[in-house]
């Protein structure tokens, strides 16, 4: 009988991630209960009417009282099973003893509950009990889960597990993990890893490709990890060629190998559940076709807050958005399992972000390495390029990684907007089944036209530098992995608007010469007339020469969530804080520059209109190039020369 998915409770005395456990208020402490039969020592019976977790696998129900599973990291996702694996039955066995009443529950794709069954125990030493259970009505969503009630005496639950009878081997995976000057989230996640011995049954290597100059070795807490993984972990020391180089280079070095079924990419700054890990390997492992695994991104900040639970491609616009019928940043202590109808619909996805995701080596095999992207959409082309060679990818819920959120980023304002920009068009060029990327020139216009009225100057640059690199053709990409980054930098010093600073009192006196008329400050313009008329009297505004005073004081101080086009077009400075709340900037009009950008906006979006079908053209031959692990070593050695 092969385990699909244990029950777990939390690795740490972590209130705020119990909810994605139990639905049940706990306290953690194993004590004795009156399951245990009379107590030999008065000093340690416990007594109380909380759930107590006693470990990573068993809680204690006190008596009348009930604890479910319902939950996201213990319910069973039937219908993902259902739809990609060769599993049609499963079987939850449970270790039970105390006196102990069991309930099985279902759910429909529309979020409605079904009893299942029942079972009753009632014994001072641990039994197992099964149930068989079927996964044929779970074609459009659904999943399984038990809840346990204390009887007259207090109930333990000592494990719990899914299971089916399959005799598919079990594979194993090899890890790749890109850091970047981040030793203390690295670090801590090889800690993680060393501490969960079973998980590393699975576990082949684990490559941390170092690209920074804050070395992940040099860390003091890093010879105790390295000590527990063994002779599983191996640095890389590389130079800085982004997350596309870092992770390829992983799937490089596992196809090298040649000892593991998959390779599993894993950000540097996450907090992995490790029971995810398992759980990815096994789904993979009893998949229909070859397919990849990808995990669900919870905040990191606010850790029962499940921030993404799948994305696609909108095709017509060319972008990513969330999977139809799902929402982001849903806080599943609020608003849990059992009470959110939406999350029990199955939801196909596109892709998966490689903060966690798990790609079979016959699929690098078959289609390649990453694009030299160095970072953005380089996951999202991959499952894209996965997907038409008839590789599936599959989000797994109870498959997850506690992540920073966008929201806490500026990522589209910085230097990676230039990476953003260029890689979003070549993907399109690739891939979008529309004529000319269907609205996708039209909308970047509009972005880059918005970026300029907010005088955010540096990133219209960056935009606009990305599309003239695009018409260079493909042969640029691995050239420019090295030397890229370093002229992103220097061009973006070169605009106010880039030169952040610590201290709010490092700039002069936010001043005024005029108060806002009749004391009104600007509010959202309501409808499709409105926004048109303030973007044309942005223009209008922005032509117009600017005068001394709010050259020498800027004139607001504008929050980051706060900081839209329509707002900042209507000053002709301002200070604006950073998504993180760490520094701010100085924007500051400049008509001229604002004239010269949107002219060379409105031409190379017309000249890459015009060229389109030969970009298309060039850019899908390329593609066997420059993702061939051939091509890539040739890159790996040219960052290694830049270290």
């Amino acid at each position: 009988m092969r385990v699909l998915q244990r029950v777990v409770l939390p690795v740490q005395r972590d209130p705020d991630v119990v909810g994605l456990y139990v639905d049940a208020p706990v306290v953690w402490g194993r004590g004795r209960t009156e399951a245990d039969g009379p107590a030999t020592r008065r000093s340690t019976t416990r007594t109380g009417t909380e759930v107590r977790i006693t470990g990573r696998r068993g809680v204690v129900v006190p008596a009348g009282r009930r604890v479910s599973f319902c939950t996201y990291f213990n319910a069973f996702p039937a219908s993902y099973w259902r739809r990609w694996s060769v599993v049609d039955r499963i079987t939850l066995r449970l270790r039970l003893r105390g006196d102990a009443i069991v309930s099985v529950h279902r759910s429909t794709g529309k979020g409605l509950t079904q009893r299942v069954t029942q079972l009753d125990v009632d014994t001072r030493t641990t039994v197992v009990r099964e149930v068989d259970l079927p996964l044929e009505p779970f074609i459009d969503g659904g999943w399984y889960w038990f809840d346990v009630v204390g009887g007259d005496r207090d109930a333990v639950l000592d494990g719990a597990d899914w299971c089916a009878d399959v005799d598919r081997p079990q594979g194993s995976a090899s890890i790749g993990i890109t850091t970047f000057n981040r030793p203390n989230f690295c670090v801590e996640q090889l800690t993680a890893m060393g501490e969960a011995s079973d998980v590393l049954e699975v576990v082949d290597e684990i490559y941390v490709v170092d690209q920074g100059t804050n070395r992940v070795e040099d860390h003091p807490d890093f010879p105790a990890a390295a000590k527990a993984l063994g002779d599983r972990l191996r640095l890389i020391d590389q130079g800085n060629i982004g997350g596309s180089g870092g992770f390829s280079r992983a799937m490089s070095e596992t196809l090298d190998a040649g000892r593991s079924d998959y390779v599993l990419l894993l950000d540097d700054d996450v907090t992995v559940e490790p029971e995810g890990i398992l759980r990815a390997v096994t789904f993979a492992d009893l998949a229909r076709t070859p397919t990849i695994v990808g995990g669900h991104m919870l905040d990191i900040f606010h850790r029962s807050v499940l921030h993404v639970f799948g994305e696609t491609i909108a095709r017509y616009r060319w972008w990513m958005t969330p999977a139809a019928h799902t929402f982001l940043g849903h806080d599943l202590a609020e608003h849990p399992l059992r009470r959110t109808p939406w999350l029990h619909r199955r939801v196909d996805v596109d892709y998966n972000a490689w903060w966690m995701c798990l790609i079979p080596v016959d699929v690098v095999r078959k289609v390649g390495l990453s694009l030299p992207f160095f970072i953005k959409w380089d996951d999202i082309e991959y499952g894209i390029r996965a997907q038409k060679a008839g590789f599936p990818t599959v989000s797994l819920p109870g498959a997850a990684v506690w992540h920073v959120p966008w929201h806490s980023k500026d990522d589209t304002l910085d230097w990676q907007a230039y990476f953003t920009e260029r890689n979003r068009v070549i993907t399109a060029l690739m891939y979008s089944p529309y004529k000319r990327g269907g609205n996708m020139l039209k909308e970047s216009l509009f972005i880059t036209t918005k970026h300029a009225l907010a005088m955010q100057y540096s990133t219209v640059e960056l935009m606009l530098r990305a599309l003239e690199d695009v018409l260079l053709g493909p042969e640029h990409l691995h050239e420019s992995m090295t030397t890229k980054l370093a002229e992103l930098r220097a061009l973006r010093a070169e605009f106010p608007d880039a030169l952040a600073k610590p201290d709010i009192d490092e700039f002069p006196t936010v001043k005024r010469r005029r108060p806002p008329k009749r004391g009104r400050e600007p509010v959202a313009p309501e409808g499709r007339k409105a926004m048109v008329k303030t973007a044309l009297s942005g223009v209008l505004r922005h032509v117009r020469p600017v005068d001394s005073f709010p050259q020498r004081h800027p004139e607001v101080t504008v929050p980051h969530v706060d900081q839209t086009w329509w707002l900042l077009s209507r000053f002709d400075s301002a200070l604006v804080t950073s998504a993180d709340g760490t520094k701010a900037a100085w924007y500051q009009r400049d008509p001229a520059r604002f004239r010269a950008l949107l002219q060379r906006a409105t031409a190379l979006h017309a000249r890459l209109a015009y060229e389109w079908p030969e970009l298309s053209r060039r850019y899908r031959a390329a593609i066997p190039e420059l993702v061939s692990p051939e091509r890539w070593r040739e890159t790996f050695e040219a960052a290694e020369g830049e270290r």
